[in-house]
């Protein structure tokens, strides 16, 4: 005799679908009383459950096709004997399926159900929500607790980061006034997420969650310190020619220093937008999964007013190297807060970070390889940035990826390192230039109640396609002003300076309309892997035009390069709203709730 056990099987189904084919289309008496509660002298099926108790059926001259939608299948253990077996894949886990043979089922006959009786007890056991229950179910976080300590570790986070990205090219540009150590930095670290993206995409991708989300957290505090201690030593020393600061050995420190920390910075994005906020609001809830979204956008976008203002406001009233060191107080003050907070987001969503995750390490494909070591940590890398460009262009919305890449050849006309220096080099108070970086940021936080209007007026698709036109359109009158050459009066400059703080209100709603199409078109195994290889991407957009800049470094220049700037804006626009009017079927499969398609 043969038999087969299932022992310790976790299951756990979102929607499960049958359809019976062929002439069993109908389950009869006759059929239903084959239907068993157990089997005797023949083989058995063990199964363990902790939503139900133990059930066994046997099924006689029945057919089925069924499909599993959004389900984790773990079995721990299969014992067969004499028997053939079939495997099944679903997501990434492979499980086994167990042939069983009718005609050893047709031993015995036990009374059971009839079948009439049979059909009408599984109706009545399925609940139905209304279409009003349904949406308030989508609108409620899986884990509403947890989200909210994530939303307090994300706000100490950000604050500190975006001071800093606004700190350190205000101290580097009162060094010397030129932009050619501020875009050789940039170009360096740029080059460094080119590289290093992917690997340690795929690493978060096969690592615990929160250990690895501490440890980038503590490695980026620690750059952002070791580049603060290398300002404040160029500040104290006597001032030098712009070509002996790129030869000086704290230079190259600070190039190190702050790549690592744009490099931790883009693992620790990824992994908050791409991966926490959906485990935490809820895959299969979209409402509540949109407002999480908006809601880290708005965070992050407030960091930024507040951190700008406050670094330009110390730096109008005290000397760069005391704002430093405030900085860099708030920096250490802030680290065991952010560690804290990481810890009670898991204690308060039940754990549901220290599940492991689909396709790590003891389910891994063949074609991925082994974890990196010591000894094939540069093949693996290799291996990773390759597997990663290969995922990224066969995504399916790859057109929208691209527009979102060459919006980052626009360096110069958008609030950044490269125009806070510019602004500080024509004399322009800090505190105004902190104003206009926070003005921008006020924006975005705009943007984010913006975009969902756009969105049901215009569906998600023309919603990206109206926020890149509006910031086009601005950028190029913005640069009509700027080569009237009356930039040197008072009016026409905060014309230019307002032009582009209301360009970043179309910036942002694209960001925000992008991101929802991107988590929409790419599967959500794969999306710490393709996130980080399109932020390599765009890295590689910006460091080619930072290339440009270390050019053309000279001040005087600035307005070829706002005029390479607003033809990548104007690029990008072309490319969405081309792909907009030519969808494919795969296109309107994936948006095929957008109305407008």
């Amino acid at each position: 005799m043969a038999m087969a056990a299932i022992t310790n099987p976790q299951l756990s189904f979102n929607l499960f679908n049958c359809s019976v084919t062929g002439r069993e289309a109908s389950i009869s008496r006759q059929t239903a009383s084959r239907i068993r509660y157990r089997f005797s002298s023949s083989r058995w099926l063990s199964l363990n459950s902790s939503s139900a108790t133990n059930r066994r059926y046997s099924f006689d001259s029945f057919k089925s096709r069924c499909s599993i939608v959004n389900t984790d299948v773990h079995l721990n253990h299969v014992a067969v004997e004499d028997e053939d077996i079939s495997t099944v894949d679903i997501g990434c886990c492979t499980t086994p399926i167990v042939q069983l043979k009718s005609d050893v089922l047709e031993a015995e006959s036990l009374s059971m159900l009839t079948g009439d009786t049979y059909v009408d007890s599984l109706l009545t056991t399925l609940p139905v929500l209304t279409e009003e229950e349904q949406k308030t179910l989508a609108a409620t976080p899986a884990h509403p607790e947890g989200l909210y300590a994530f939303y307090a570790s994300c706000l100490a986070g950000n604050l500190v980061e975006q001071l800093w990205n606004f700190a350190w090219p205000s101290a580097i540009a009162l060094l010397h006034p030129s932009l050619l150590p501020v875009a050789v930095m940039g170009f360096l670290t740029k080059l460094v997420i080119i590289i290093g993206g992917p690997l340690v995409g795929k690493l978060m991708d096969h690592s615990p969650r929160v250990p690895s989300y501490i440890f980038l957290n503590v490695v980026q505090a620690s750059a952002q310190l070791l580049s603060a201690a290398m300002i404040i030593h160029a500040h104290t020393v006597s001032p030098a020619s712009t070509s002996s600061i790129l030869l000086r050995p704290w230079f190259a420190v600070l190039v190190l220093a702050g790549a690592i920390e744009r490099l931790s910075g883009v693992a620790l994005g990824v992994a908050m937008e791409r991966d926490w906020v959906v485990l935490l609001a809820g895959i299969n809830r979209p409402i509540a999964l949109a407002q999480a979204n908006a809601v880290l956008n708005r965070i992050d976008l407030l960091c930024e007013i507040a951190g700008t203002s406050l670094f330009g406001i110390l730096l109008s009233k005290y000397d760069p190297v005391t704002c430093l060191k405030l900085a860099a107080s708030l920096m250490v003050w802030s680290l065991p807060i952010m560690i804290s907070l990481t810890w009670l987001t898991n204690k308060l969503s039940t754990g549901v970070l220290d599940r492991a995750k689909c396709c790590q390490a003891s389910r891994r494909t063949s074609d991925e390889g082994p974890l990196p070591d010591a000894q094939n940590f540069v093949n693996t890398g290799l291996e990773a940035i390759k597997h990663g460009w290969r995922e990224y262009v066969q995504q399916p919305v790859l057109p929208a990826s691209l527009a979102y890449v060459l919006l980052y050849f626009n360096v110069v006309l958008t609030p950044g390192s490269l125009m806070t220096a510019f602004l500080t080099q024509r004399g322009l108070n800090p505190s105004v230039i902190g104003g206009f970086n926070g003005l921008c940021a006020f924006m975005g936080v705009a943007a984010t109640f913006l975009s969902a209007s756009l969105v049901r007026r215009f569906g998600i698709l023309k919603a990206g396609a109206v926020g890149l036109t509006f910031q086009a359109s601005l950028l190029t009158i913005a640069v009509a002003v700027y080569q009237s050459g009356t930039l040197s009066q008072r009016s026409p400059l905060l014309l230019f300076l307002c032009l582009i703080v209301l360009s970043s209100l179309g910036h942002m709603s694209y960001d925000i309309v992008g991101a929802q199409i991107l988590q929409t078109g790419i599967p959500s195994s794969k999306a710490n892997l393709i996130g980080t290889t399109e932020i390599s991407v765009a890295s590689l957009a910006e460091s080619l035009m930072l290339g440009v800049v270390i050019l053309a470094n000279d001040v005087s220049h600035f307005g070829f390069l706002a005029m390479l700037s607003v033809l990548s804006v104007v690029g990008a626009a072309w490319m969405f709203c081309r792909w907009l009017l030519n969808p494919t079927e795969e296109q309107r499969s994936l948006f095929s709730f957008d109305p407008q398609l």
